[in-house]
């Protein structure tokens, strides 16, 4: 897949440093020596020295040596990490006692890192849940600047002659259940973001109902019109339009039919749902209907770029995280 190879080529190209908090989970340390060989990232794994250094030996893996291997039990940021924890959270409760158990904890870690500018990005989940993997995430990185809703974007692969190429850009699939206007528009905003820095193409953003341009009444309609407005103002420099249902969206006959004079209907190759339970249910079909290939999902909305696994993820899943993840770096990078 050409796009593949491209974010790889990118992330090889401008070396960002990512932090691997499941050090010791043998997909993730495989991920990561396959990454150093390729010379995609530099690579920090957190866990045990020891066995992280027993299943290399296991795995035959020739490239850990590279990475910066960080015992969470004796590193020696650790006092710093403690303090800078503490000094984070302590308006909402949080004790020294509390901050000194915490950041010995491979996921708070991997984030103090990164808020502490000691790595650039975060890939975890192999062996955590979503939950455990934002927790710290919020707490320590929390979303970025103008952004209130963290959400997830797919890349879709498919035949047709659609999106970009057959490349179609889906929002929010993996986190908001049920998205205000204003959330919404974040979403569409922060999507056309991801398709810049990763998709490497210039988004067309529709914003999906069952309606399109008035062509029903409804309350959850209104919300689709209201965030679309909202999303318009926050990025004037992007192409976003709807209320839009999906084939007036995708298809340039129908877009012309119902939305004339739209830079977007029939040429969409952004999709924004207007609920997680659409988002889901829309692209599960899609992957499994239209044998499509989904690439992510990729953590949108966060102060730094973090991504959370599936727990059935497997190793290659997790290379292309980490070359996300870099590529998501050098996008924060270049916009400052």
């Amino acid at each position: 897949m050409k796009l593949l190879e491209e974010i790889m080529k990118r992330a090889q190209e401008n070396v960002q440093h990512i932090v691997l908090p499941e050090g010791t989970e043998e997909r993730t340390l495989q991920a990561a020596d396959i990454i150093l060989e390729k010379k995609a990232a530099n690579i920090t794994l957190i866990g045990n020295p020891d066995e992280i250094h027993s299943l290399t030996a296991k795995f035959q893996l020739k490239n850990i040596d590279k990475a910066t291997i960080l015992d969470p039990e004796n590193y020696t940021q650790y006092e710093e990490y403690t303090n800078l924890l503490f000094e984070l959270r302590k308006a909402k409760g949080l004790t020294m006692e509390q901050a000194q158990k915490l950041a010995k904890d491979p996921l708070y870690i991997g984030t103090l890192m990164i808020k502490n500018g000691d790595a650039d990005g975060e890939v975890a989940g192999a062996r955590n849940t979503t939950g455990n993997v934002l927790r710290p995430a919020l707490q320590i990185v929390k979303t970025k600047p103008g952004t209130s809703v963290v959400s997830g974007a797919l890349l879709l692969f498919s035949n047709s002659p659609y999106g970009e190429n057959g490349l179609v850009l889906m929002a929010d699939l993996a986190v908001t259940p049920n998205p205000t206007a204003q959330e919404l528009a974040e979403i569409a905003v922060t999507s056309g973001q991801t398709a810049r820095t990763i998709g490497g193409f210039e988004p067309r953003i529709a914003m999906l109902s069952f309606s399109t341009k008035g062509s029903a009444k409804h309350e959850l309609v209104d919300k689709v019109v209201e965030a679309t407005r909202i999303a318009q103002e926050m990025a004037p420099d992007l192409q976003i339009d709807g209320e839009l249902q999906a084939d007036a969206a995708l298809v340039p006959s129908v877009g012309e039919s119902k939305a004339p004079g739209s830079e977007v209907a029939g040429h969409a190759n952004v999709l924004v749902f207007p609920d997680l339970q659409a988002g889901n249910i829309g692209y599960k079909l899609v992957q499994r209907l239209g044998n499509a290939e989904a690439i992510g999902p990729v953590l949108q909305g966060m102060g730094a770029p973090i991504n959370d696994l599936s727990r059935g993820c497997s190793v290659n899943d997790i290379v292309q995280m980490i070359a996300i993840t870099a590529n998501q770096a050098i996008g924060v990078k270049q916009a400052k």
